[in-house]
């Protein structure tokens, strides 16, 4: 496996290449929610094939002549593949494998394997400080109180500096005001925090609406600043604005990110995926990243403003770029202890007790 140090080099050489920085593989689509805001549960997208632990490692392998790329190992639920643990230890040889988890599944011995297989970091989605709430728009009962846990067993399961525990949070029509108490939970448990905006083009829903106020990225800014665990880069946030109003154009698709499918069909984002541009079984690398670049010329969206877009597109930003090097030039898998007492003491939860 390439130590932490050398993946990073290989990442900046990705980066000074001009290949993308962050992929997208669709591990499952099964889940075991029943979101309100979500569709997947509820289709044929379930059934689609699901790609072994020797594809992983022939995908994974091939991928690393561009360099260490940034993984999102996504679905669904992906700790419903009962070989999670050794995808990301195939992912992990040399690339920075990420997760993101609903934390139903998760145990003590499950989040320490993942750690030790190379899990580079892990996310548990929590949209309400309320458990009530969580739990209703999940769908299912004890929701909340197995992400907190989920939350605390990978918090202390870490082994490497490097590896980070965020609690992921998607704005809603309904939870801005849910935002801060959730930071100050992510501060209790020794993690990050991270946000991005609830989208229709994700999951067809249109149950959820944002309000239009113009003013939730000055308030997310001010967050970040009060904040030291608040993690989200600055210029990602200051564009939620303009996303949740029109949204934020020049896309960069296929050319920072794109999606691999569950049968290796390779789309410039998971919005794409039922038009591929190539496939990685059966396309070389330079074809492959040709096909990439021309599509994302000729892609005009500007429905989201997902993690997997604002924030690489941040990295092509003098000043966004600038924000996220500490985390990526140092091994800071969790905020400082001085920010960490910080939070703690001026916690509102802290004050209560």
């Amino acid at each position: 496996m390439i130590n932490s140090q050398e993946k990073k080099y290989r990442l900046l050489r990705a980066y000074l290449g001009g290949h993308p920085l962050w992929c997208t593989w669709q591990v499952t689509y099964r889940c075991d929610f029943r979101c309100r805001f979500c569709h997947y549960w509820c289709d044929d997208m379930a059934l689609r094939p699901e790609q072994t632990v020797g594809q992983f490692e022939a995908g994974s392998r091939k991928l690393a002549q561009w360099g260490t790329l940034m993984v999102s190992l996504a679905g669904g639920e992906p700790l419903l593949r009962h070989d999670i643990v050794p995808i990301v230890e195939t992912i992990g040889r040399w690339h920075m494998p990420f997760l993101t988890t609903n934390g139903y599944r998760v145990d003590p011995e499950l989040a320490e394997d993942l750690f030790e297989a190379g899990l580079w970091g892990v996310s548990v989605s929590i949209d309400y400080a309320d458990p009530e709430r969580h739990d209703h728009a999940r769908g299912v009962c004890g929701a909340y109180r197995r992400a907190i846990q989920a939350l605390e067993t990978f918090s202390r399961a870490r082994k490497h500096p490097w590896q980070r525990v965020n609690l992921m949070a998607v704005l809603l029509d309904d939870n801005l005001d849910q935002i801060e108490p959730l930071l100050e939970l992510a501060g209790r448990y020794d993690a990050y925090f991270m946000i991005q905006p609830y989208s229709v083009l994700k999951t067809g829903s249109t149950l959820f609406r944002h309000a239009q106020t113009n003013q939730v990225g000055d308030y997310l800014l001010d967050l970040r600043r009060r904040h030291a665990n608040f993690l989200s880069n600055p210029r990602f946030l200051a564009r939620f604005d303009a996303a949740l109003d029109g949204g934020v154009p020049n896309c960069a698709a296929g050319k920072a990110f794109f999606n691999i499918d569950s049968t290796g069909d390779i789309a410039i984002c998971v919005e794409h995926r039922a038009r591929p541009v190539a496939n990685l079984f059966e396309h070389d690398m330079s074809f492959i990243h040709n096909q990439l670049r021309t599509h994302s010329r000729c892609n005009p969206c500007r429905q989201c403003w997902y993690n997997c877009r604002g924030e690489i597109e941040s990295l092509y930003n003098p000043y966004g770029l600038l924000k996220s090097l500490p985390t990526w030039i140092f091994d800071h898998g969790r905020p400082s202890k001085k920010a960490q007492a910080r939070e703690l003491f001026s916690s509102p939860l802290r004050k209560k007790k």
